[in-house]
């Protein structure tokens, strides 16, 4: 890990040492049984290893803890903590020594020292110690720059340096997929997989929407009156494994008249994904900003706002339709024709005014119709016509009903 040490003989000696919580001590058990030739010895053997659980020896983890035998892998949202030590390997008085800690990216140098304040003096086997840390939010490579400068006995100034190189990896592989509802609705379905070598305890993982929208999670299902996670108590993901979160964006109330007429590229929010590892260790990622691109309405947007899941045979019912001018710049004047189709009829005027729709401005029209088919059947047959422009706008499978016989009571 060293990459060049010191080409002259200091006074000074420098140690760094990466900090990471120990592990559990893990071992092999070997057992047999009565009747084979080694009889009881394998199992008195590992009754009499301290390192194995009483009652338990045949668990492959034990009681120990084992300190890190090697630098590890670091990942991407964790915390790198390291240990600095300068120690006076000398039998004289070091002046005005200068310990600092840069960690080099591929985009930016950051000073990780606590402190930036000489020490005055160091006597013969004593150290100055310090330990730093840093929340990883690049991949790739690091390099951790470690200087030191001091001035010996005679007034020579000394000046030593060591670079430790290091990789971050990636943790989470994170996908993610935009669904668009009929109403002004946007689901998020997150995919995020462990790519590490060992399990994590997800935390947290939430959406922070932007300011458009609110967001309601659906990752959680209401038990006993209490919501419960979908991925159960323990929400352990294995390496390799992928777990599916779902997200329902409504946009608030002071943009839910534009959200109709919204083009191109917006910003729905981003994620905030907490975990632990071995022993605790916290992890942190947060996605870029989320982006999607807006469903385009043509100039005109018919949308329903209210529709029965289910109606009789032969009888009227009643839907609520909203029209929005989507144009920003163009006034229309619109004309309402309906038209019937094999199954489904509408009752009243055909042709009727609608009047003038200013720019990005919205109307509700409530509308009356039956089925003569049962079974699921789709509204269709509804026309727009601007006579500024003399352009009609077809609207059909704007929505399905279940239409039953009226024998069969419908619940309200």
């Amino acid at each position: 890990m060293e990459v060049n040490p010191p080409k002259q003989e200091h006074l000074l000696a420098l140690k760094v040492m990466r900090l990471t919580k120990p592990t559990l001590f893990t071992n092999i058990p070997v057992t047999c049984e009565d009747r084979d030739l080694p009889g009881d010895l394998f199992n008195q053997l590992m009754k009499d290893d301290p390192s194995t659980v009483n009652g338990a020896e045949t668990l492959m983890l034990g009681e120990m803890l084992t300190l890190p035998q090697n630098f590890g892998n670091i990942f991407l949202g964790e915390t790198f903590s390291s240990y600095i030590s300068v120690h006076n390997d000398s039998n004289q008085i070091v002046k005005d020594i200068l310990v600092k800690a840069d960690l080099q990216t591929s985009s930016q140098r950051l000073n990780l020292s606590a402190s930036n304040a000489t020490v005055a003096e160091l006597k013969s086997d004593c150290c100055i110690d310090d330990v730093i840390h840093h929340e990883v939010k690049e991949i790739g490579t690091h390099i951790l720059v470690c200087a030191v400068s001091y001035t010996t006995q005679s007034g020579e100034k000394m000046y030593f340096r060591k670079f430790f190189k290091f990789q971050v990896l990636k943790p989470l592989d994170v996908k993610t997929k935009f669904y668009n509802a009929e109403t002004d609705e946007v689901f998020l379905e997150a995919q995020i997989q462990n790519i590490t070598t060992s399990p994590m305890f997800m935390e947290k993982v939430s959406l922070e929407p932007s300011m458009m929208y609110n967001v309601v999670e659906l990752n959680t299902v209401k038990q006993v009156g209490e919501g419960v996670s979908t991925f159960g108590s323990r929400t352990y993901l294995q390496p390799m494994d992928t777990r599916q979160y779902l997200y329902c964006l409504k946009p608030k109330q002071e943009f839910a008249e534009k959200a109709g007429i919204i083009k191109g590229v917006t910003v729905i929010g981003k994620l905030d994904i907490v975990w632990k590892t071995n022993l605790g260790e916290r992890g942190r990622l947060q996605t870029s900003q989320l982006q999607r691109m807006a469903p385009g309405y043509g100039d005109v947007r018919l949308s329903l706002e209210a529709i029965p899941d289910t109606v009789n045979l032969e009888e009227p019912f009643h839907i609520t339709c909203k029209i929005t001018n989507c144009s920003s710049e163009r006034t229309m004047d619109l004309v309402l024709e309906m038209c019937n189709t094999n199954s489904i009829h509408w009752c009243g005027v055909s042709g009727r005014q609608l009047g003038k729709l200013n720019p990005s401005s919205s109307l509700y029209l409530a509308l009356t119709l039956l089925s003569s088919v049962q079974g699921l059947q789709s509204v269709s047959g509804l026309r727009l016509t601007d006579t500024f422009l003399k352009r009609t706008y077809e609207y059909d499978d704007i929505a399905q009903v279940c239409v039953v016989s009226s024998t069969i009571q419908v619940e309200g």
